[in-house]
């Protein structure tokens, strides 16, 4: 790693040939990042190939195994590929596309050591998956968790520094990864600082397939949240429990 390159840039994908490529080359662009590198995490399309064939380092799944786990993979992949000083990890979805390219603020503070985790607000207003009633679910759950309030909870733009990663293992799974990984590093005593960027990604449509995406991420963040939460966790096991 040269000492004028200091972050690594991880794209969790699935399905995404049609937006993978330029958001690869886009990534690379940004100051101080040396590798990309792009999860695959089950695709039933071209999206490996097309990664690949655009510079990234490709790790496929087999099957999908969720948002939580590919990221965890990627930040595997990296750290054997760090030199003495570990990378920084820049985490962005698939589908920014260009855009991708607008990115370069969210490392400036983890860079400068201001903070220890940044995370993307979108200066456009764009739908979030999710955005409502799971956005709503996870920002006041982080709010009861930590006293802190969250403007886009489960935005994945986020650079973070390689303790900070470490710190929060095991990720939460599924798209309950944001919120789990806010709650766990302000509760261990990171700093978390939000920062307005331009980016913009595909907004989530309102077809049975969103409608589905949407309940999946319910489903995520409300366990996230229960996993750190005692009370609700005992509830709800004894809810199961009833329930047999």
């Amino acid at each position: 790693m040269q000492a004028d390159t200091d972050t690594a840039v991880i794209i969790a994908a699935k399905d995404e040939q049609d937006r993978i490529a330029a958001t690869v080359e886009a990534a690379a662009s940004l100051p101080g990042v040396d590798l990309v590198v792009v999860v695959d995490d089950g695709s039933a399309d071209a999206t490996g190939r097309i990664a690949a064939g655009s510079g990234a380092k490709v790790i496929r799944h087999s099957r999908n195994r969720g948002k939580g786990a590919a990221m965890e993979t990627g930040a595997a992949a990296v750290r054997l590929l760090d030199d003495d000083t570990p990378r920084h990890l820049l985490f962005l979805d698939a589908d920014l596309g260009e855009t991708a390219k607008q990115a370069a603020p969210l490392v400036e503070p983890v860079r400068a050591g201001t903070a220890d985790m940044t995370i993307a607000v979108f200066s456009e207003l764009v739908k979030l998956g999710g955005h409502g009633f799971v956005v709503r679910l996870s920002r006041d759950g982080i709010k009861r968790l930590t006293g802190w309030t969250a403007t886009q909870p489960l935005n994945g733009q986020r650079c973070l520094t390689r303790a900070a990663f470490d710190a929060a293992q095991p990720l939460a799974p599924g798209f309950g990864v944001e919120t789990g990984l806010t709650v766990d590093l302000l509760r261990a005593g990171f700093s978390i600082t939000e920062v307005e960027v331009p980016l913009s990604h595909r907004a989530t449509g309102t077809d049975w397939h969103a409608q589905l995406h949407r309940a999946r991420q319910f489903r995520d963040v409300g366990r996230a949240l229960a996993a750190r939460e005692p009370t609700v966790a005992r509830q709800l096991a004894r809810l199961r429990r009833a329930g047999r």
